[in-house]
This record gives C-alpha cells, sequence and structure tokens, in this order.
C-alpha cells in the first residue's frame, strides 16, 4: 500500500469538483433540490441498483408519494406494487417505516440530525452522509460500492473492500480527502463526483482511465493493476435451490398468495409455491380441494439472488372444480385476479415473467389454457 500522496490530499477533492462541474451527471431528476425527502428515496433505489434502472421508478414513486405524509398514509402493498420489478424488496418495506416514524415522531418533517438519519430502517453510515450532505450540504464522507472501487485504485490499497480492515482504512481515507473548507455546494458536487467518477469512469470491467481527473495520481494505473484492484469479493459457491410455482387459473384469472413478511419477496403477491418433490395434482386437491388439469408446459427459470439461485418450476394448471366455500370466502393472504389486474400489484420480477409468458404466447398458438394436454 502507498500513501506517498497524501500532501496533495486539497487537490484530489479540487480536482473532482472541477471534473464533475465539466463532466458529471448534472440533470438526474433527484439532482438541484435540497428536498430530503426526495433524495433519500434516490439513496435508498440505488443501493445496489443502477441509476438508469432506477430513474423510472423513482419519477412513478415521487408521483405516487410526493411527500412523507402521503407516504405514510399508504399501504405496504400500494408501496409495494410502485417497487415490482426493482428487487431487495425490503428497502421499499423499510422506506415505508421509516416514514410512518417520522409522520408520527417528527410530525412528516425529515430529521436533520444525521445520528437520527441513521436510526431510521434501512439507512446506514453512508447513505446517512450521501442525504446530509446533498439536502443540508453537511460535510460528511461516504463510501458505496462505486467509492469505494475509486479509492482502492488511486491509493492502491490490496484487499477485498468489504473486509473489516479493509473497510475501516476506506472509511478513514473518506474522513481524510473531504474538501477543507466548505463552501455553498461544493460538499454536494463532491460527493456527486465520487459518485459520477465509479459509475462512468471508474467502472468495475473497462475503465475509462483517459477520463479520469485522477489519473496522474492513480497507483493502480501507475503500476498497471487497474484490473486487479479492488480484490473481488471471495468467492463463496452460491447454492442451487428448486421450488415449484403453480399457476393456477380459472376463467381467465389467477390465483395469487402474499408471501410473509419476512423471507424471500416478503410481503409480496405469489404464485403458490410447492416442493419439487410433491405430486402437483395431489398437492392441488389436498391444500385447495381442487381438481386441476395441466396446461401446456412451461420451461423452468432460473433466476439469481444475492446468496443462492432458484430454479423455478412453472406449472400452469387448468382449474376443473373447487369447493364453493373457497369462491365465497374472503382471504387476506389470497386472491383471484386477472392477468391484467396481476401485473399492477406487488409481484417478483420472475412471477411477472411467468404471468406475461403465460398470457402472451409466441405468435401463431392458441392462449395456454387452450393447449390442454391429453
Amino acid at each position: 500500500m502507498d500513501f506517498h500522496h497524501f500532501h496533495c490530499m486539497p487537490t484530489f477533492a479540487a480536482k473532482l469538483i472541477r471534473w464533475q462541474k465539466l463532466h458529471g451527471r448534472n440533470h438526474l431528476p433527484w439532482q438541484n433540490t435540497r428536498d430530503p425527502y426526495a433524495i433519500w428515496v434516490s439513496e435508498i433505489m440505488l443501493q445496489q441498483t443502477q441509476v438508469i434502472t432506477v430513474v423510472p421508478y423513482y419519477l412513478r414513486f415521487l408521483q405516487c408519494f410526493p411527500d412523507i405524509k402521503s407516504l405514510a398514509t399508504a399501504s405496504v402493498d400500494e408501496v409495494l406494487a410502485l417497487w415490482s420489478g426493482l428487487g431487495y424488496y425490503s428497502r421499499g418495506r423499510n422506506l415505508h417505516r421509516a416514514a410512518c416514524f417520522i409522520a408520527e415522531a417528527h410530525n412528516g418533517i425529515f430529521p436533520r440530525d444525521i445520528e437520527v438519519i441513521q436510526e431510521l430502517p434501512g439507512i446506514g453510515r453512508s447513505t446517512a452522509a450521501a442525504i446530509a450532505a446533498f439536502a443540508y450540504g453537511e460535510r460528511r464522507a461516504i463510501l458505496d460500492g462505486n467509492v469505494k472501487r475509486v479509492f482502492a485504485r488511486c491509493f492502491g490499497i490490496d484487499g477485498y473492500p468489504g473486509k473489516k480492515r479493509n473497510e475501516t482504512l476506506l472509511w478513514q481515507k473518506a474522513e481524510e480527502l473531504l474538501p477543507e473548507e466548505n463552501k455553498r455546494g461544493e460538499m454536494e458536487r463532491y460527493t456527486q463526483a465520487l459518485m459520477d467518477l465509479g459509475a462512468t469512469v471508474c467502472t468495475r470491467g473497462k475503465p475509462r482511465c483517459v477520463a479520469c481527473p485522477l489519473q496522474q495520481d492513480c497507483i493502480a494505473l501507475r503500476d498497471n493493476r487497474v484490473d486487479k484492484l479492488p480484490a473481488p469479493r471471495p468467492i463463496r459457491p452460491r447454492p442451487q435451490k428448486e421450488t415449484v410455482l403453480l399457476m393456477l387459473m380459472k376463467q381467465g384469472e389467477v390465483l395469487l398468495e402474499k408471501r410473509p413478511a419476512s423471507g424471500i419477496w416478503g410481503g409480496l403477491w405469489c404464485l403458490p409455491e410447492m416442493p419439487v418433490s410433491k405430486n402437483v395434482i395431489a398437492y392441488c386437491t389436498l391444500h385447495f380441494g381442487m381438481k386441476v388439469m395441466p396446461l401446456a408446459h412451461m420451461p423452468p427459470l432460473d433466476h439469481a439472488f444475492t446468496h443462492f439461485r432458484l430454479r423455478i418450476h412453472p406449472r400452469p394448471l387448468q382449474v376443473l372444480s373447487y369447493p364453493s366455500a373457497t369462491e365465497t370466502q374472503a382471504q387476506d393472504d389470497a386472491m383471484w385476479i386477472t392477468l391484467d389486474n396481476a401485473l399492477k400489484v406487488a409481484i417478483p420480477a420472475p412471477v411477472r415473467k411467468l404471468l406475461m409468458q403465460h398470457g402472451c404466447p409466441q405468435s401463431g398458438q392458441l392462449p395456454l389454457e387452450n393447449q390442454l394436454r391429453f
């Protein structure tokens, strides 16, 4: 590790600020505002998700929930319906929980104290710092994945950045490199510059070193180690799991069940799940009291989570008979819904994909209900 250019720290911030003015991203929908609510929503959505994916979700979300009060008075279902497809759904649930807390404990006004901000559900040290910098112009250090990469390369920091010892070192660096004087707008621009540099220039693959304002200071570039830094996460093989999702169809409607609040897809509406080892027809009789007939075969769908891979076996089924009690009984955690409306509620991305495949068979084919296998 080489800290030979500690003496030029002020110029590190100055170079980034100057670069951001000319080459940074200055027209994103959550920029050019001091509204802490709008900034908070964007920071949560941007956790582990790219800007290009976030923009349409952010615009829709702000349209439906323009302030803390409207978010706090909404139901979790309404919030998750707008989050559907964005992934990492605990972010949406935490956002809602935090809004309810702010409405109650802070009269609907987003807190200014960074210690209080950091205590809100779903907000860690870096997110709290970003909100404080963008909304209040506070001199706070951020350290997201992009910033870790910039620092690891620029300062030749070996090892996986997520390792406790390295993370401590990177935080120390982030604090030391802050602009010394906080002139108006400088802190926001510096914070944005770090994010922009990591996202658009100092990218994980194929970084554009020729366009980097730090190229003369960068140890990784000097030592021809840009592709080696930062060290990747130690590889742990992700276990492969399998499940069956039942697509129970009745008069153009599909059965959805609400998932438990915790666990994968917590609180989302999902196709009923069944162990791979069970017999589909027997399971439907036993659990739903339904007589079913298989529809046209659908191939398995693979979906990757952070910690495991899931192979989904969809089983499209025509419901031939069902107990009348099921028909009339109102259940909070299950509903029959048309395919069109199912796509409007909070459903996980793979379920959305399966429903769309089911509703839009390839041209020239009959709808799946008409492709019965005898």
